[in-house]
């Protein structure tokens, strides 16, 4: 049988310095020439635009949900996603409501992709322990889904959360609001996610994609296990890439704003690592690095 495929944009939200002249564009113009390409992703009839969350300064978007509610003002029809939404240092309650909002603002077309972050300045930031960085997505992913599932909320609460017993949360979204688990390959991760049945979305971060073909083999017995409908379950997998009218001029004008993002952009600042060059590296231009997400329906 055919299977059928979405495909989108994902991005990081990154300020990433131009490779010529070594300046960065300041974050009102990230943010405009996000805000025109999710426009034009729209336009074009791609499926899904996603958007990144960090809390440092060489990235423009730490509040996905308020950017794609500007993107919804824009566009029709393509499904707004956060990608993701650091769910182990945020409130499972505002985050529910964040998106239900968005899904009212959009006609329905919001989703949440929860992870626990690669990167980890939030942490910090919102007074977590990274000792927990488990124990925290567990359980607010756990909270989450009780808030999803009905109104009065009933969670028992925990170590990280607090009891919500009948209590009203609102605004509820048009629908059952999609909520995926990010996971970049981890396989008690990938095990977890298809026992809970939900949608897997797997972020290539560096590697072949065939790195994924276990986790997502563990994923689908994990769900079977489970008693799930595997053949109904979704899989996203999203990589870094640059489109062009050749395969060589793709890659000649992606590089230098690639390698300057893989070192700048990455966990800890200013350590990243070297991306290896193209056969031909001309004068470089800079694009804006985006990820391209691939999902089955």
């Amino acid at each position: 049988m055919a299977q059928q495929f979405e495909i989108g944009i994902m991005t990081l939200g990154e300020i990433t310095p131009d490779p010529v002249t070594g300046r960065s564009p300041s974050a009102q113009t990230r943010m405009r020439e996000t805000l025109e390409a999710a426009t034009l992703a729209d336009q074009v009839g791609l499926d899904v635009f996603g958007v990144g969350e960090h809390h440092r300064s060489d990235f423009f978007v730490s509040a996905p949900p308020v950017v794609l509610s500007a993107i919804a003002t824009r566009t029709e029809r393509i499904r707004l996603a956060s990608a993701v939404t650091v769910l182990s240092s945020d409130d499972p309650i505002r985050v529910f409501q964040d998106f239900a909002t968005l899904d009212l603002i959009s006609g329905g077309r919001a989703e949440i992709i929860a992870g626990r972050g690669s990167y980890t300045e939030s942490f910090p930031l919102f007074g977590y322990d990274l000792a927990d960085y488990s124990d925290l997505f567990r359980e607010k992913l756990d909270a989450l889904l009780a808030i999803r599932a009905g109104n009065p909320a009933r969670w028992p609460g925990g170590r990280f959360t607090h009891a919500l017993t009948g209590l009203d949360i609102a605004p509820r979204p048009l629908g059952e609001l999609p909520v995926w688990v990010g996971v970049g390959g981890t396989p008690a991760s990938a095990v977890r996610t298809g026992t809970l049945g939900l949608p897997l979305a797997l972020a290539l971060l560096l590697g072949p994609v065939d790195s994924f073909v276990r986790p997502v083999e563990l994923y689908r017995q994990a769900a079977a296990d489970a008693g799930h409908d595997v053949d109904a379950l979704r899989i996203s997998v999203s990589t870094g890439g640059f489109v062009g009218a050749t395969s060589q001029g793709a890659r000649d004008t992606m590089y230098p704003a690639f390698r300057v993002g893989m070192m700048e952009n990455n966990h800890q600042r200013g350590a990243g690592f070297a991306l290896p060059a193209p056969p031909s590296t001309p004068r470089p231009r800079r694009p804006a690095a985006c990820w391209w997400a691939a999902r089955r329906r």
